[in-house]
């Protein structure tokens, strides 16, 4: 849905340097055990998710993101966290139906 802004910033600038960048220092939990125990992710890191075919990536995916909800509608503004999914070469109807329980829940 649409996402209310204060302030608007170009998308297509140049990243900054590795130095920088603020240090990613407070975890992110995904709600699934295995993947916390083993791969523990920080907020506001970026995940790059590759596999094999059928091998349940979009759903890990979006078990994350819905996990994400409660955080998002229960805390402050600042402390607010945003998923953004990119469906490089996925199926319009597999695009679809993920949009869709993700506007169900």
């Amino acid at each position: 849905g649409p996402i209310q802004a204060t302030e608007r910033k170009r998308v297509d600038v140049k990243a900054p340097g590795i130095i920088p960048r603020k240090s990613v220092h407070e975890p992110m939990s995904t709600g699934l055990k295995a993947i916390d125990a083993l791969i523990p992710v920080g907020r506001g890191q970026r995940e790059l998710v590759i596999g094999d075919r059928q091998t349940g990536k979009t759903a890990i995916i979006l078990d994350t993101m819905l996990n994400q909800k409660s955080v998002h509608d229960n805390g402050p503004e600042k402390e607010k966290l945003y998923c953004v999914y990119v469906a490089v070469g996925q199926k319009r109807s597999t695009v679809a139906q993920f949009v869709k329980v993700l506007e169900e829940r």
